[in-house]
């Protein structure tokens, strides 16, 4: 049988939110079979609960928010896309302030913390969402458009296409690849960083968002360079970022998806379109578990290869 997972023990770190500027306590402990992962408010006067699904997504400005009533977390796609990428099926996510940490800028830390706890096996099977009919949406049309599919495929791929008009973002990968049978998470994903531009810091500052962003963990670039002084870490890094949300966005589902995710100009707000589209088509998806892990995709019966 294919196994949920969870984590050994607890861990924790702290650091700042990347728009609120607020710091903010992380503690991430084991949870029981088909619990799921559930973000909880811990610093309300009555801690509140906030399990993942698509319909719990209330704001895709500048990053994925899940709400429960009036309790919000903000920023969740980082910690999600790590969970995501080692399979991480229940997790209690306690914080104190309303917004997830953004650490480094990339998921990396949100690994390094999930696997230093250490991954556990349960006693339940692994449910997935398998895509059996191609869902697509799309807004805008000719220079404008862009659009997101997932279509049937016995594992999980994503390919992403962007389109930044940037000297310095087109100067690099603009089309990525990764397929989760192939490649390595950690190795080629996770620690590609969000990134942002100079001209648009003030614009988002007096809106009340990027107050705790730095090059400490964003890429920044004005009109013709990164201004980061250690470059990329990726040649594809801004591309590569975008399939890290994307693994996060969809990990909001709720379950892991057996589907190719197909993207162009794609961001949080057509990511949870996309979702809530497939759920409206109860004929484009199944539930599905694996009695024997061969007949699993490959890449999902092995917990996640190391760095």
């Amino acid at each position: 049988m294919l196994q949920q997972r969870t984590l050994k023990t607890l861990t924790k770190a702290v650091g700042v939110g990347l728009h609120s500027g607020q710091r903010v306590e992380l503690t991430l402990r084991p949870a029981q079979p088909d619990t799921g992962i559930v973000f909880r408010r811990i610093d309300l006067p009555q801690p509140v609960d906030i399990p993942v699904s698509a319909q719990a997504v209330s704001d895709t400005r500048l990053a994925s928010t899940i709400s429960n009533g009036g309790a919000k977390v903000h920023t969740v796609e980082h910690l999600m896309s790590a969970c995501a990428g080692l399979g991480i099926d229940n997790l209690y996510v306690d914080i104190t302030a309303e917004e997830v940490p953004i650490l480094d800028g990339s998921s990396a830390s949100f690994v390094f913390l999930l696997q230093s706890a250490g991954i556990e096996l349960q006693k339940a099977p692994r449910r997935f969402i398998r895509v059996t009919e191609t869902v697509g949406v799309s807004e805008g049309s000719g220079d404008t458009v862009k659009w997101a599919r997932l279509a049937p495929y016995h594992g999980y791929k994503l390919s992403f296409e962007i389109d930044f008009a940037h000297r310095v973002v087109d100067s690099t990968g603009q089309r990525v690849e990764f397929d989760l049978s192939s490649g390595s998470y950690m190795r080629d994903i996770a620690r590609a960083r969000t990134f942002g531009f100079t001209k648009d810091v003030e614009m988002m500052r007096a809106n009340g968002l990027g107050l705790g962003g730095s090059m400490d963990n964003a890429i920044v670039m004005d009109d013709y360079r990164v201004l980061n002084s250690d470059g990329l870490r990726y040649d594809d890094e801004f591309v590569k970022h975008k399939i890290l949300d994307a693994m996060g966005d969809l990990y909001l589902l709720g379950k892991p998806l057996l589907a190719e995710y197909s993207a162009f100009r794609s961001g949080h707000a057509l990511n949870n379109k996309l979702l809530r589209a497939l759920l409206a088509r109860t004929n484009a998806y199944e539930i599905v578990t694996f009695d024997d892990e061969k007949q699993a995709p490959a890449g999902f019966a092995q917990p996640a290869r190391a760095w």
